[in-house]
């Protein structure tokens, strides 16, 4: 349960921005006892590791936030946020030591698996509102709604480390967000479409 919780959560985290929970893990890990990483993923630890991450996160939030140059990156990140996700879950199994579960360490294609489809979910619904931001905005919401998506994102990443009962809490308080910009998304699509002229019959 908690094993599933906090990659749950960290991969959700790396759809909103793939360097933060890589971060975030890797810190804990050199810095801390709270995450014990697997066999094969003592390099996320790593200094240098660690400070190529936080160079390409700086990138990150940097282009993310200028409007039409984040959609570029968000085409670009369609690869990289899924395979964070399926590292940060994957990374973090040792976590099922808490609730005495060991079909996540007996069968690592699964937490792969669920860690790159969660955070593929994630980025796929941040890539299409952001458009729609950017469109109804002016390009003015971009950098707001990115350092929100940064927020949420590190703050994600802590709770499934720390705190991973409350990833739940935390999911659903990202959902309302999704929900809004997707129903906004819809209305600007509709409201498009009535202004498109019709052809005449």
């Amino acid at each position: 349960m908690l094993a599933a919780l906090t990659g749950l959560g960290l991969s959700t985290a790396a759809g909103l921005n793939a360097y933060i929970p890589l971060l975030v893990v890797g810190l804990a890990a050199n810095l801390t006892d709270t995450v014990k990483l697997p066999d094969g993923y003592a390099w996320l630890s790593d200094g240098w590791v660690l400070a190529i991450i936080a160079v390409l996160l700086a990138a990150e939030v940097i282009l993310d936030k200028v409007p039409i140059v984040d959609h570029v990156n968000d085409m670009i990140q369609t690869a990289v946020r899924p395979a964070a996700g399926g590292v940060v879950f994957s990374a973090t199994q040792a976590a099922s030591q808490l609730d005495n579960s060991t079909w996540m360490t007996q069968h690592p294609w699964a937490s792969w698996t669920l860690g790159i489809g969660v955070a593929l979910i994630v980025h796929l619904m941040k890539s299409t509102a952001r458009p729609v931001v950017n469109a109804t905005t002016a390009g003015v919401g971009a950098p707001v709604v990115s350092t929100a998506e940064d927020a949420g994102s590190l703050g994600l990443s802590l709770v499934a480390i720390f705190f991973p009962l409350l990833v739940i809490a935390a999911l659903a308080a990202l959902a309302l967000p999704a929900w809004w910009l997707i129903r906004r998304r819809k209305a600007h699509r509709t409201a498009r479409a009535q202004r498109l002229p019709h052809p005449s019959s």
